[in-house]
């Protein structure tokens, strides 16, 4: 079905095709019979794809990354699809637009997205009081995405501790993760918050905040930017602050490897890139993050996922959860249920009890 519709979806620019979209998604959003006949058709129920992790149970280990929903608006009809997990936002403590438009461009040639949004949203407070209203309603963990507000300056750095502090406490409570995001292309000067001595002091406020109250898991997201030697000064400053985990990877600002001509990529400029492009990177990333952090921690891969094949070795690289996004745009609500499908039945396949099981055994090790 999607095959015919997607045709149609892509004549329209790509922020419009997400609004319809959206706005699809409205009847199964807001009519909990939709819910239910959605989740009859999409859903996957099979127990070799349990999964916990953080503390937290996951009825399969597919996610929905963050941006796709950034202000919660279809969390339940999201759910509905078969997801295992929700990452929402990204939220900051000031609401914000999106950046100049055209904000968001497909590259089709490279199964492909390009987007400079850069967090808009309507603000931590409104949208986590959303999430809070329609929770009991979503029957898989959610996560809550919180950035850096735009007005706010990279300098000081206490001002942006202050600010991403009103979203956590925004946040928690909410959510059953909050993922603190600091790898965004699309927020000038955010990456330099992975550097080792901004990246000890945000984190080590948020994480004294987190055990200072309601204590929930809390993870990094990294771009798949960073050298090797960043990536490792990152990390350290991640198991000094005893963070649950790692998201990797944001979308990176290379424009290698692409089968888009140069003069098309070139004109679209600035912007984070996204999809099979990515693929590579994240899960070379994933590996060394899951040999740095050991196997206690939770590492959620994200670049590039859109089949059983690239998920099944994201979790084999050390990911526990795998999430989806420019994937779950170019094939569509089913990709959810088919990945999930083949999941199990490779466990099957491979007479494992779990996915975990199964998965584990190909683990890089400390």
């Amino acid at each position: 079905m999607y095959s015919l519709v997607r045709p149609l979806l892509f004549t329209l620019p790509p922020s419009q095709a997400h609004a319809f979209a959206m706005a699809a998604l409205a009847p199964v959003e807001h009519v909990a019979l939709f819910r239910g006949l959605t989740r009859a058709m999409f859903g996957v129920h099979r127990p070799e794809l349990a999964t916990r992790t953080m503390g937290l149970d996951f009825a399969n280990p597919v996610g929905l990354a963050g941006g796709f929903d950034k202000n919660a608006r279809r969390a339940r009809a999201l759910a509905a699809l078969g997801f295992g997990h929700l990452e929402l936002g990204t939220v900051t403590a000031h609401a914000q637009a999106p950046n100049p438009t055209p904000n968001l461009f497909r590259l089709p040639r490279d199964q492909a997205l390009i987007n400079r949004l850069g967090f808009p949203n309507d603000g931590a407070d409104p949208v986590t009081a959303h999430i809070e209203r329609v929770r009991p309603a979503i029957p898989v963990p959610i996560g809550i995405s919180i950035g850096k507000s735009r007005v706010v300056p990279l300098d000081p750095v206490e001002g942006v501790v202050a600010d991403y502090l009103a979203s956590f406490r925004a946040a928690r409570g909410k959510a059953n993760f909050v993922v603190v995001n600091v790898s965004s292309p699309n927020t000038a000067g955010l990456r330099a918050m992975q550097g080792q001595e901004l990246a000890r002091t945000l984190l080590g406020a948020l994480a004294a905040e987190n055990k200072a109250g309601a204590r929930v898991p809390l993870l990094v997201k990294i771009a798949p930017d960073l050298s090797d030697d960043e990536l490792e000064a990152l990390l350290a400053v991640a198991g000094e602050c005893e963070l649950d985990g790692v998201v990797a990877t944001n979308t990176t600002i290379a424009r290698t490897g692409l089968a888009t001509d140069a003069a098309t990529v070139e004109a679209i400029g600035a912007g984070g890139l996204s999809g099979p492009p990515v693929r590579a990177r994240a899960l070379e990333i994933v590996r060394r993050v899951r040999a740095r952090l050991g196997p206690a921690r939770t590492v959620i891969g994200v670049g590039g996922i859109d089949s059983t094949e690239h998920a099944l070795a994201m979790m084999r690289a050390g990911a526990n959860l795998v999430q989806l996004y420019t994937g779950f745009i170019y094939r569509g609500p089913g990709v959810v249920r088919s990945i999930a499908r083949g999941l199990a039945d490779a466990v099957t396949q491979a007479g494992a009890t779990s996915l975990a099981e199964f998965t584990r055994a190909s683990w890089p090790s400390t």
